[in-house]
């Protein structure tokens, strides 16, 4: 049996990286959000909600990369190289077919927010904005299955400096476009879509050329005969997949709603949201990467149908998430005025209004942390041992049913405004923390084959 250390051990130098690659993943929209936010308050507004719909989208596609993960750890404790070339190169084909049929939901995007109630000029702008970055998502989802194949063989060093410089790449590009240095002209939000463009394409074909050509790496062939469908495990990553995708569609779409309930407020309310939301994904990246990292560990676990070690390797992964919630909520208490500053100009006339409405939706997220954290995390043991379906149910019942209703009964017909929007939000994710901890606990866990006889 592993001592519990080596699980802490594990999870951490496995789960650090990760979040560091999602971390970096994320700055890219923060760069976005922070340059923006310097250009213009109108164009925040609209860069929020912009982005808040494409990842919408994202989230459902990503799914499929998501599946990966698990299906990958779990074949490659069996040495069974065949299944990992399989599962990849199916997750490759179905993220491209998802990628192309986003584009029309980009292109033709304007309709769509000025029937959710959103100003005529905002949704021109909105529209503008996706019609651009909308082009990246084929790519970004491409990378996201290659980042899941690399985790899984832990090689997650390359995902993470991988990322970073594709961060790296974003922030050059975002200057030059948006101000217009370097004698390029002056593209504002446009600027912002086409470096988001040209770094997801930078990364997919890193990724791609990285885990089809490194030395390590080329036993497993991965895009051998790339072209060649494998419906059996097209099947299987589809059926793990779609209901991830889901499951992350229903959790996106709560934040969604919130975006558009807080449009309803004011520009100025959507952009403040925009920024907290930013801030809160930096801090929800860390639990991501231990999540991810227990999806790994647990996939192993449950490849070789060890059950002592998927719990005790789950306790680990949630003892150093628990920490992170510490931290998070002295800091979302202790310098929630800092935090807000950081993405509004200096000379913006409503910087202090918009700082004060800031702090507010920032006290909320600090109540949400543990739930927040709560969910993901199990989400990443029950995807660990592809149990995927009844935490979709969970997904949609506690964020729809509950989460949606709250935050817009709070904040209207309570008169609460913003605060109840977040604090609706937060209902929902202390739902979704609780049914999704007793899955695993009393159920996957529980009820996980006894480990396999040695021969």
């Amino acid at each position: 049996m592993t001592p519990f250390r080596h699980h802490l051990q594990a999870v951490f130098l496995l789960g650090l990286p990760l979040a560091g690659s999602f971390l970096a993943q994320l700055s890219i929209g923060i760069t976005d959000t922070v340059m923006v936010g310097w250009y213009g308050v109108e164009e925040l507004a609209a860069l929020s909600l912009a982005t808040s719909y494409y990842f919408v989208l994202y989230l459902l596609g990503s799914g499929f990369a998501i599946a990966v993960m698990p299906m990958v750890a779990a074949a490659i404790v069996n040495d069974d190289r065949v299944q990992v070339r399989r599962v990849t190169r199916m997750g490759v084909w179905i993220s491209a077919l998802t990628g192309v049929a986003c584009i029309p939901f980009f292109w033709f995007s304007g309709p769509i927010f000025l029937t959710l109630g959103q100003q005529p000029d905002l949704s021109d702008q909105m529209q503008t904005y996706l019609r651009i970055a909308g082009w990246s998502m084929p790519f970004f989802l491409i990378a996201m299955v290659f980042k899941s194949h690399l985790s899984a063989l832990e090689h997650t060093q390359i995902v993470l400096w991988s990322t970073l410089a594709a961060a790296g790449l974003n922030v050059f590009v975002n200057w030059v476009l948006i101000f217009g240095n370097l004698g390029a002209p002056e593209m504002g939000l446009r600027g912002a879509a086409i470096a988001s463009l040209g770094t997801n394409i930078a990364l997919f074909v890193f990724l791609a050329l990285y885990a089809a050509l490194a030395r390590e790496l080329r036993s497993y062939a991965i895009l051998a005969r790339a072209w060649r469908p494998d419906w059996e495990a097209f099947g299987q990553v589809f059926r793990l997949g779609l209901p991830i995708g889901l499951t992350m569609l229903a959790e996106s779409g709560l934040f969604t709603a919130s975006a558009f309930m807080m449009g309803w407020i004011s520009e100025e309310a959507l952009a403040v949201h925009g920024i907290a939301l930013q801030i809160t994904a930096a801090t929800f990246m860390i639990h991501l990467g231990l999540s991810s990292a227990a999806t790994v560990r647990a996939g192993n676990a449950f490849g070789q149908a060890d059950t002592v070690n998927l719990r005790k390797g789950a306790q680990a992964a949630l003892v150093l998430s628990l920490a992170m919630v510490g931290l998070t909520v002295v800091l979302f208490l202790g310098i929630p005025d800092l935090l807000i500053s950081l993405f509004l100009d200096p000379e913006e006339p409503a910087r202090d209004r918009l700082i004060a409405m800031g702090v507010g939706l920032l006290a909320m997220a600090a109540l949400f942390q543990l739930a927040d954290a709560m969910q993901v995390m199990a989400l990443g043991f029950l995807r660990g041992v592809q149990d995927t379906k009844r935490p979709m149910v969970y997904a949609v019942f506690s964020y729809w049913g509950i989460g949606v209703p709250a935050s817009y009964v709070l904040g209207f017909p309570l008169g609460l405004g913003g605060v109840g929007i977040w604090l609706g939000m937060a209902i929902g994710l202390s739902v979704a923390g609780v049914t999704m901890m007793a899955r695993f606990w009393w159920g996957a866990a529980a009820n996980a084959p006894p480990p396999a006889t040695p021969a």
